[in-house]
């Protein structure tokens, strides 16, 4: 059977590093080579660090698939969807290579980081590294919990996971990544019980607000969906808040075994309802990059190199 990566159905961690690479080098069977040596990398930080509870994931991007393994491409890989409505718009900045690191000691996600970076710097350009870490009580730097509606333990393999439905493929995950830059201080001008209203669930002990009570454009609303049959519409989301003095905001991971749902949450929030209720947090909360992923499974990685 083939494995998941750790990282993509991992608990969360006290740290995160997220490193994103453009591959320059045109040697494809070396970056293949070089992508099964970071779960080596992983694999040994894990063994040696255990109480730090490292994890990581290496995920190949839309663009750059088909140019890494030919003749090998996932069913249902596609692009970043490039959605603008009004003043909202999901940029899209397309990766080759996205790298997630994660534990609970920033130290061990550093060293990682460094050894992950060595073995990538001759082949491949560093486009963004960040720091993410655990804020509070798993709080977004909003001041609400984030990913209260994330799956629970094994519904996260269901939701995650790809299955025998593409063989080939089985054990990988969809991945979707996006850094928002939060507003903080004019979310901050709003009172507590309109944050409330624009999430749709309260602030300090983060109950969801009951169906009848939330507003079209709350964040719940727009994010809580529904297909045809009524069955909830679902990610697993591992993101984490970042930010310094200056900039603080969250960067967004999501897996799945089928982009699809990703792309309907997206367009729920951005498009919104047919009276345009969108996602009032993207008031507040601006995406600045997009971009699409597929994690395969560890067997492929190493079957590949």
């Amino acid at each position: 059977m083939s494995q998941p990566q750790k990282g993509i159905c991992a608990e969360p961690n006290l740290h995160a590093l997220y490193l994103l690479f453009n591959v320059t080098d045109d040697d494809t069977q070396m970056i293949r080579s070089k992508l099964a040596k970071m779960l080596d990398i992983f694999e040994h930080y894990d063994e040696e660090h255990y109480e730090a509870m490292v994890s990581g994931m290496v995920a190949i991007g839309s663009n750059y698939w088909s140019d890494l393994y030919s003749g090998l491409i996932p069913r249902e890989l596609s692009p970043f969807p490039d959605l603008t409505c009004d003043d909202r718009h999901a940029p899209v900045v397309p990766c080759d290579l996205f790298i997630q690191i994660r534990a609970d000691r920033a130290d061990i996600c550093h060293a990682i980081g460094v050894e992950v970076y060595e073995l990538l710097k001759e082949q491949a350009e560093l486009v963004e590294q960040t720091k993410g870490f655990r804020y509070l009580d798993g709080r977004d730097l909003t001041g609400f919990v984030d990913g209260s509606t994330n799956p629970k333990g094994m519904k996260k393999l269901a939701v995650a996971i790809v299955g025998d439905e593409d063989s080939d493929f089985a054990g990988g995950s969809y991945v979707h990544v996006q850094r928002y830059r939060h507003d903080l201080d004019r979310w901050n001008r709003v009172s507590i019980a309109q944050q409330e209203v624009i999430m749709g669930r309260t602030r300090e002990d983060d109950v969801e607000f009951p169906l009848e009570d939330r507003v079209a454009y709350s964040h719940s609303t727009r994010t809580n969906l529904v297909d045809t049959s009524g069955r909830p519409i679902e990610i697993l989301r591992q993101s984490m808040p970042y930010g310094d003095m200056q900039n603080q905001g969250l960067f967004f991971v999501s897996c799945c075994k089928s982009p699809k749902p990703f792309m309907q949450i997206q367009h729920s929030r951005i498009f919104g309802d047919r009276q345009g209720n969108y996602d009032r947090l993207l008031d507040y909360s601006v995406p600045e990059t997009g971009a699409a992923f597929f994690a395969p499974s560890i067997q492929f990685l190493k079957r590949q190199a």
